[in-house]
């Protein structure tokens, strides 16, 4: 089920993407929507299915997002050679623990940085771009690093409210409403498939007809889920922090899925929050970092990520104990042996093609030892590079 997006490929009906994503019907049959099992009834997905990386590039007390970004470029180097199969960095904005402000340009460097690893957005969010700029950064991309580029798309903001507003040259689009006809113009910029009379049918943008990466679709709700498979696309979902809409995002996407050029069956990659080391106890103590920027967060006062002692010191309420509950109820903690055993579990028990990790610590050192130690744990294989 591999996803491929060669140059030249027939991208008719690209120009409809709004009544396609907006349209509720599905003519896809039930079986796109059923796991593939053998005679007894036993899945036939391979036993291991690859790991990838989402990298956010946190910023640790007593760190700088330039020391942030560094290390990003030195995660990136360590999970080509321990055999991940993606790399991919968020756009988010205004939060001081967060550097990857703009994934175009971090993207460029890692790729600079690196051979064979595959690179993207997770995600771009395409409401606070231009949908031409987007087409030219990404186009750009490929052309620089052909075959390596992944465009992985989402229509939040990344950002609060106000933030999101400052983004952006005009009002009151704030939520994704016209996110159908960005991503209609996107596919557009890419493919030359404007219908006549389109006021940008004249538009050629350089570099991107021609090189188009990988386009994915982000979400964690059923409306791009529905809206990835109606458009033959591969999608990614947001597990790690909506948990509770994994089984019906999966079905809307399988149950909607059309064959298109770029993919000829469904395919999904999770996003799952995982840290991972030597013990069960020292990774619940790493992660406490994240539990505690993450109510920092929600209360609208985001800051750099805290130590493990800072945290370990902070006392919480019933309610924020109840809160950090409910959020970190779907990420995966734990030794080598914990973790994998749950990841195994969620594999199972979603049959999705690929799986992609996430993980927030405080130590830049800590991150990278618990990528090894999945890694080790699951049987990557390392490559010379």
């Amino acid at each position: 089920r591999c996803v491929a997006a060669p140059p030249g490929r027939n991208s008719s009906g690209v120009h409809r993407v709004e009544e396609q994503v907006t349209d509720t019907t599905n003519d896809a049959t039930d079986d796109a929507a059923d796991d593939a099992t053998d005679a007894a009834g036993v899945p036939t997905r391979d036993p291991v299915v690859p790991l990838s990386v989402l990298d956010l590039a946190p910023v640790g007390r007593g760190s700088s997002p330039a020391d942030a970004l560094a290390n990003s470029a030195v995660l990136v180097r360590e999970v080509e050679r321990l055999g991940y199969q993606r790399h991919w960095v968020a756009e988010h904005h205004n939060m001081p623990g967060i550097a990857s402000s703009s994934p175009p340009v971090l993207l460029a460097h890692l790729a600079a940085v690196t051979s064979t690893i595959r690179l993207g957005s997770g995600g771009l969010m395409l409401p606070n771009h231009a949908p031409l700029a987007v087409a030219e950064q990404f186009g750009m991309l490929e052309a620089l690093h052909p075959g390596r580029i992944d465009l992985g798309i989402g229509r939040a903001p990344g950002t609060d409210p106000l933030t999101a507003s400052a983004l952006r040259r005009t009002r009151g689009l704030t939520e994704g409403d016209d996110f159908p006809d960005q991503l209609g113009q996107l596919l557009g910029f890419f493919d030359g498939a404007f219908p006549e009379g389109h006021p940008y049918e004249r538009i050629t943008a350089v570099p991107a007809r021609g090189y188009r990466p990988d386009v994915w679709l982000l979400g964690s709700s059923t409306y791009s889920a529905h809206a990835a498979g109606v458009l033959g696309m591969p999608f990614s979902f947001a597990y790690h922090f909506a948990p509770a809409m994994l089984l019906d995002a999966l079905d809307a996407y399988r149950g909607a899925f059309r064959p298109s050029a770029q993919l000829e069956h469904p395919h999904v990659m999770l996003g799952v929050s995982v840290v991972c080391a030597p013990t069960d106890d020292e990774a619940r103590w790493l992660a406490g970092s994240g539990a505690l920027a993450f109510l920092r967060l929600r209360a609208g006062r985001p800051d750099v990520y805290p130590t493990p002692e800072e945290a370990a010191e902070y006392r919480f309420t019933p309610a924020e104990k109840e809160m950090v509950k409910a959020w970190t109820g779907s990420h995966v903690i734990g030794s080598p042996d914990t973790v994998r055993t749950q990841l195994d579990l969620l594999v199972d028990r979603t049959d999705v093609e690929e799986l992609m990790v996430t993980t927030m610590v405080h130590s830049h050192e800590a991150r990278l030892t618990s990528y090894r130690l999945l890694a080790d744990a699951w049987g990557l294989r390392t490559l010379d590079v």
